[in-house]
């Protein structure tokens, strides 16, 4: 049996982590729904909360000060930025969950693919093949079909307009916050990163918590074990292994992917709540997998002949 190189190894141990990281995104609207009961920001402060909580033994051992990750090129303001950023994107996304629908929100937050190839390509300079251009549209047109498809809870919804504004909101927050942590992933640990990140965005979130609720908020056992639940999967597994992955891959190529999270969610929907989606629900799901797969078709491509390249060179 061929042992793989060690140029295949990183490849193979992202694209595991960013599958089992999609799966548990799509988790993330079925398990805001089960406690609407208290406040949007309470349950932000809660799910990072208990996200820094769960990374303290992981983060003890192997610690970093911040004087010693500014040494290494990390700046401690640019760590600081990027957690409040994140603490923001968690606050207006849950928030947004309380007054529209979870298609027309995760329509919304999904549009940052189409922000960030063009800041990628207009501030940074950054040149992506016609193919990563076609599958990012082909993707957020499946995206948008995907929210006309949600008819059948329009009347659910009076204030949906104000959730569709914090849904975009959440989607603008994310891309300042994915380009903070492209730079700072390049001189940075995973578990320092990914440690001071959701510190700061926990403090963020307990403090608009407070000042939004005028003191101690109402938290309800449901919103703990929500919050316990968010913490471990989307926040660790998944928002971690983007963190992990955005070292090697274009944030662009990254946020395309995580399009596809509308489908897990849908997927999980129909087995928890029997939701059957739509006919065009349906095709448009089929519609983001094919843009998906058409943008990261060529980056596999292109990774496959990097490889290649190295071995020849080795």
């Amino acid at each position: 049996m061929k042992t793989p190189s060690s140029s295949e190894i990183p490849a193979v141990k992202v694209t595991l982590l960013l599958v089992v990281g999609l799966l548990t995104f799509g988790f993330a609207p079925i398990l805001v729904r089960f406690a609407t009961d208290v406040e949007a920001l309470t349950l932000a402060a809660l799910r990072t909360f208990f996200a820094v909580l769960f990374l303290v033994p992981f983060w003890l051992p192997k610690r970093l000060p911040l004087k010693q990750l500014k040494e290494n090129g990390a700046k401690p303001i640019w760590l600081i930025a990027a957690g409040i950023s994140l603490g923001l994107h968690f606050s207006l996304w849950i928030g947004s969950l309380h007054y529209t629908s979870v298609a027309s929100a995760s329509v919304l937050v999904t549009i940052h693919p189409v922000m960030l190839i063009v800041v990628e390509s207009l501030i940074f300079k950054k040149q992506f093949r016609p193919l990563v251009w076609i599958g990012v549209i082909i993707a957020f047109t499946g995206s948008v079909l995907l929210g006309f498809a949600d008819d059948t809870q329009a009347g659910q919804f009076p204030n949906s307009l104000f959730g569709n504004i914090l849904a975009f909101s959440a989607a603008v927050i994310f891309v300042v916050y994915f380009l903070i942590g492209r730079q700072i992933r390049q001189h940075t640990e995973w578990i320092d990163y990914v440690f001071y990140v959701y510190l700061y965005a926990a403090i963020t979130c307990v403090l608009l918590s407070l000042i939004w609720s005028g003191g101690w908020p109402y938290i309800s056992g449901m919103a703990v074990l929500v919050g316990i639940a968010l913490a471990i999967g989307p926040t660790i597994i998944g928002h971690g292994s983007m963190n992990y992955a955005v070292k090697y891959v274009s944030p662009t190529l990254l946020s395309t992917l995580i399009l596809s999270e509308a489908v897990f969610a849908a997927i999980a929907a129909y087995f928890i709540f029997h939701e059957v989606p739509a006919t065009l629900s349906i095709a448009a799901m089929l519609i983001i997998m094919l843009g998906v797969g058409f943008s990261w078709t060529r980056r596999l491509t292109r990774k496959r002949t990097e490889t290649v390249v190295e071995t020849v060179q080795k």
